[in-house]
């Protein structure tokens, strides 16, 4: 019999030796009984015949001996039947072997296709785990590349994993962290307080949901060392949908957060003398308005303007200028109290807030400052010292005035002490206010409106110059407003348009201007021509001026002038103090294809933050930053971040006040779009441009 558990056991297999055996001696048995039963039939005859005939004694010894015969075949008959059932009781025996031989067998076959399902599992199980180790290190070795630096956690909050950025920045290695609470190895404070700041795991772990730092965190390295940091955090979830663990992922933004705070301090301070600038004067002047009480009279607001401040300019330069101003800055700074706030608010102006100070006492104090800038001689390269006086305009207040008029009101009064001698205190009366408007900004207002019936605007016009290779093709410029006075002279800008944006005129301004520049934008773009750029600045009267978008519309169809030809620039004060009349605006006439730049940009605290709520084509640097950029690192860098910032969000830009070629060619190296300023060209009217363009 085979015993090889892999042959199945089949009927038809060959009989054995006992078998054939068995089925030998059934033959042999079968033909014992026949001579036996053939010998019994001759015996019978025998006896007949001996009936019949006479008896021989010899037949009847025959029939005696075949009789012995006959008993022996049958004993030997019986007695192979006793063998055969023995064999037969043998071979049964071995059937039921056989029987269980073939159940063993189905029982084997059974267990090897258990065995064979089990290896395939196995096998299926050792590819699964395969894979997801090969997984496993493919995700290990992008977080070790990655930018940021990554922790994962358990779902107790305990480290299972540190990238080598994490490990640099925490100061702990990734065996060493595993299994130590977060808080341990990535130990963060809040700069300010120096407090601990919360666990954002510890956040996600408990609530379920993605998370980030605080503003103003900080991570201290186990050596000690610091770092601003920003993050985010986000659970780790299983096949199932359960939490198993958190991902926290953070970077080093010091050097983000030193920029910042050198935008926010730049746009804060006057980068000449390093006092706060007009803006946060003006809002920390706010801040003494709420805090006062209507009718009180607990603060005292100056205005001092240096005398004779354009005669050491123009004769010395801007140069004996600026350090002049640096110098006085220092002078007045010491004879001030800490709390006393400072400001350059203008060329040669300061402003000079006092808190909780009576008239009587802010009269002393502007004695003390009057008498110090008359005991300085200033000198500029062996120069003789020049002496200087200074003019102060002095007013009171409690609450309820806004800081526009209260600055209105110190600007009168202080040149109301100019008006009579010089270098004197002037306290703001209501009758000096009204000498002063009769006498000053009101007088401009009929002046402006006087010139507008006399035709006596003219448009000037600036090129703005392609910096890059295969720049754009057309003209790009933009159309500056210049007034004439009733002999023919030009009246500088910033002599009428602050009175104009205070008195409510530059609304109609500005609808001159664009019908102006409508009408030569056609002579000087005929049809058939490569279409120009003409850019025409917005004052903030007209942003918030509803009807100003339907009067453009109309202009455009009136005159035929495409849309995509005309940029809007709008300053980025006034689009920051119009915020959402500004983005209107814009919007609406972007759909009509219209560009527009956002003009002084940089000049403003607000700047970045907001920047991305304008859709806006063209940023213009603010040319307090580009005039010095050669010698100022910090002016420089500003450009260059600007720049940065605007290519980012795919805006082009453009830098005002270049003055010299080295300026320009280092515009061209950061990369910047245009420049515009003296260096390129001079303002010139735009009516005589039209005529060279035609020619």
């Amino acid at each position: 019999m085979n015993s090889d558990p892999d042959v199945p056991f089949s009927p038809q297999d060959e009989p054995s030796s006992l078998e054939k055996a068995l089925e030998k001696n059934q033959d042999v048995k079968d033909k014992l009984e026949d001579c036996a039963t053939d010998l019994s039939a001759f015996n019978e005859k025998v006896k007949k015949g001996m009936t019949a005939d006479d008896p021989s004694r010899q037949m009847e010894k025959s029939l005696e001996k075949s009789q012995s015969v006959q008993d022996e075949i049958q004993k030997s008959a019986g007695k192979l039947d006793e063998v055969n059932e023995a064999l037969a009781q043998e071979v049964g025996g071995r059937e039921e072997l056989r029987a269980d031989l073939r159940e063993s067998r189905k029982e084997l076959s059974v267990t090897r296709d258990v065995l064979s399902g089990a290896q395939d599992a196995l096998a299926a199980a050792h590819e699964t785990t395969r894979q997801g180790t090969a997984q496993l290190e493919r995700l290990r070795a992008t977080l070790d590349r990655m930018g940021d630096a990554v922790i994962t956690t358990d779902l107790c909050g305990n480290v299972t994993y540190l990238n080598p950025l994490a490990e640099m920045m925490t100061g702990w290695r990734s065996e060493e962290a595993k299994g130590r609470p977060l808080q341990d190895v990535f130990h963060i404070i809040h700069t300010q307080t120096q407090e601990r700041a919360p666990n954002p795991v510890e956040t996600i772990l408990q609530g379920r949901v993605s998370a980030g730092l605080a503003p103003l965190t900080a991570l201290i390295q186990r050596s000690g060392k610091i770092f601003n940091i920003e993050d985010s955090a986000a659970p780790i979830w299983d096949q199932q949908g359960n939490i198993i663990g958190a991902v926290l992922i953070f970077h080093n933004a010091t050097q983000a957060t030193d920029m910042e705070a050198r935008f926010a301090y730049q746009a804060t301070h006057d980068t000449l003398t390093g006092l706060i600038n007009r803006r946060e004067f003006e809002r920390l002047l706010e801040q003494a308005l709420l805090s006062g009480e209507p009718g009180g009279c607990q603060h005292t607001l100056l205005h001092l303007d240096v005398d004779h401040f354009k005669i050491i300019n123009d004769t010395n330069g801007h140069l004996a200028g600026d350090e002049l101003l640096k110098q006085l800055t220092g002078i007045l700074q010491a004879r001030l109290h800490a709390n006393d706030t400072l400001a350059r608010v203008g060329g040669d102006e300061f402003g000079l807030l006092l808190e909780s100070c009576p008239l009587e006492a802010a009269l002393r104090v502007a004695g003390l400052l009057r008498q110090a800038v008359n005991e300085f001689a200033f000198s500029w390269k062996e120069e003789t010292a020049l002496k200087l006086g200074l003019s102060i305009g002095l007013v009171s207040f409690g609450g309820g005035e806004n800081p526009p008029d209260i600055l209105r009101m110190a600007e009168a009064a202080c040149h109301l002490a100019k008006e009579k001698g010089r270098n004197r205190t002037q306290v703001y009366t209501a009758e000096d206010t009204r000498i002063v408007q009769l006498h000053g900004e009101m007088g401009w207002v009929g002046r402006i409106q006087k010139a507008l019936a006399e035709e006596r605007f003219v448009l000037y016009s600036q090129k703005i110059l392609p910096l890059a290779d295969g720049g754009q093709d057309g003209e790009h410029y933009e159309v500056l407003l210049r007034m004439l006075d009733p002999d023919g002279e030009l009246v500088p800008p910033m002599a009428f348009i602050p009175a104009a944006e205070r008195y409510g005129l530059m609304a109609p301004l500005d609808r001159w201007v664009i019908s102006t520049a409508f009408t030569q934008y056609i002579r000087r773009h005929p049809h058939g021509k490569a279409m120009g750029t003409c850019a025409i600045n917005l004052s903030a009267a007209s942003i918030c001026d509803e009807s100003f978008h339907e009067f453009v519309l109309t202009q455009f169809a009136f005159f035929k002038v495409p849309p995509a030809g005309i940029c809007f620039e709008i300053t980025e004060t006034a689009a920051i103090a119009n915020l959402a009349e500004a983005s209107q605006l814009i919007c609406k006439l972007k759909e009509h294809g219209c560009r527009f730049s956002l003009d002084d940009f940089g000049s403003g605290m607000s700047s970045f933050a907001y920047l991305k709520l304008f859709p806006v084509d063209y940023l213009k640097i603010d040319g307090s930053f580009v005039k010095d950029m050669i010698n100022n690192p910090i002016d420089r860098a500003m450009v260059e971040a600007i720049n940065h910032i605007g290519h980012v969000m795919q805006i082009c830009t453009i830098a005002e006040f270049v003055e010299n070629a080295e300026t320009l060619e280092a515009l061209r190296t950061i990369g910047v779009d245009y420049a515009q300023g003296y260096g390129i060209e001079r303002p010139r009217l735009n009516e005589l441009l039209s005529t060279d363009f035609r020619a």
